[in-house]
């Protein structure tokens, strides 16, 4: 069946929001199945950058339906200005449509996510502030506000008026100034205006979909490795960014996912706190940086960047059941020199072949490198393998044999035709 995952096979950052447009082309529907305004996704198309936090970066294909899922949280102004901002100009986008079992994210949501952040002292976990552990909270705590609720202004009146008085509460106990309800509804009801055309059902649809041999992709924010179960927990986001998270957050059955694909880097990266094993703090993770511009689209922070880790990419592809794998990024190892791979983790003087769960178990961990020659050569005209070096090639032999997955497609730059799709029969799957 020709239904797809893209999923981040790190810790995030992959540039999956370029993949995602690329094979775009070819679906029917993109849909966000988890996260919120917390993801960044930027995509560059005829010279022109779009940054993307919450819309799938497939709309900008016309003729595809645009979902997000009932995993997801959203913040409706930056929804707004994001649907306005893609669409300026008459730009031919995607329909979009909005699952009403998707959670609203509300300014005391951002605001108590500053505040418990600061609570935490030294032990911050690096949130980007935008409210989105808070609005899961709430989910789990059923009591949030979800879209289709929302949309209905005597029950959205109601609602907000019974949680607020609630958040009211734990503002005062942070010190933190009380949030009137009557600004707030009315400035929410705005939005609730403009986005009540857009809510429909999503389970029903992506099923008849599927049912009808339609193609189907599932857009994955952040990565396996900040996964609320599967990553390095607390350092992790709030939701299910892994494989398994794209029938959580639509209704779609695990027997329907056809084919799973994960993009991975050919180094690593990370942002905010937590463990990483082959994290490089001198001139050489600099050079990595700068060459790739390693900033989030999201915080503009700087990332943190290390050498590949093979142990933690293999542990996702199991995670994930990954059909191929999405190299990108090959080219901003050129010029570098002699590169490092990590096979193996060690701990006090034993070997370790998968990531440990509990967080403290990170602790004094060593990575097991091997070191393979590198490559001078400029990779941005690169259209397929026999366009490689031969020490490129190489070290993409070193990824496929360590982890098991192929390498289904290369992506050498930002730009939608700078891509090599070496696999096509991995991709949609029939």
């Amino acid at each position: 069946m020709p239904t797809l995952v893209i999923v981040g096979a790190q810790w995030g950052d992959e540039a999956k929001g370029k993949i995602v447009d690329v094979l775009g082309a070819e679906a029917d529907f993109v849909v966000r199945y988890s996260g919120g305004n917390n993801a960044g996704h930027t995509v560059i198309v005829a010279g022109e950058e779009h940054k993307f936090h919450l819309l799938p970066a497939g709309i900008l294909h016309p003729g595809v339906t645009a979902v997000l899922g009932g995993g997801m949280v959203v913040c409706p102004p930056s929804l707004l200005s994001e649907l306005d901002r893609t669409g300026a100009g008459g730009r031919p986008i995607g329909q979009l449509v909005v699952s009403p079992a998707a959670h609203v994210v509300f300014p005391y949501h951002r605001l108590l996510d500053q505040l418990e952040e600061e609570a935490r002292g030294a032990n911050k976990i690096g949130t980007t502030s935008r409210g989105i552990g808070p609005a899961y909270t709430d989910k789990v705590q059923r009591h949030g506000i979800r879209m289709g609720e929302f949309v209905r202004p005597e029950i959205f009146e109601r609602r907000l008026r019974e949680v607020l008085a609630v958040k009211n509460r734990l503002l005062s106990m942070f010190g933190a100034a009380e949030i009137e309800f009557e600004a707030l509804f009315q400035e929410y009801s705005r939005y609730a205006e403009r986005l009540r055309p857009h809510v429909a059902e999503v389970a029903p649809m992506l099923q008849a979909a599927v049912a009808e041999g339609k193609h189907v992709m599932f857009e994955g924010a952040q990565g396996t490795f900040l996964d609320l179960d599967h990553g390095t927990y607390p350092y992790v986001t709030s939701s299910h960014p892994t494989a398994g998270g794209a029938c959580l957050g639509t209704g779609i059955g695990p027997r329907d996912i056809g084919s799973v694909l994960g993009v991975c880097k050919a180094y690593t990266t990370r942002v905010g706190s937590g463990p990483f094993p082959t994290e490089l703090t001198d001139e050489v993770g600099e050079l990595i940086r700068d060459q790739g511009q390693e900033f989030g689209t999201t915080t503009g922070r700087a990332r943190r960047c290390g050498w590949l880790d093979l142990v933690a990419l293999r542990h996702s592809c199991r995670i994930n059941s990954m059909s191929g794998l999405i190299l990108t990024r090959l080219d901003i190892l050129g010029g570098i020199g002699d590169l490092k791979v990590c096979l193996g983790y060690r701990r006090d003087g034993m070997e370790l072949h998968s990531p440990p769960s509990l967080i403290e178990d990170w602790s004094g961990i060593e990575p097991v490198y091997t070191t393979v020659p590198g490559w001078d050569e400029d990779l941005r005209s690169v259209r397929g393998l026999q366009d490689l070096p031969q020490s490129a090639r190489d070290y993409l032999e070193l990824v496929e044999s360590h982890t098991g997955v192929p390498i289904a497609i290369l992506s050498i730059g930002p730009a939608r035709d700078e891509t090599a799709v070496l696999r096509p029969d991995l991709i949609w799957a029939r």
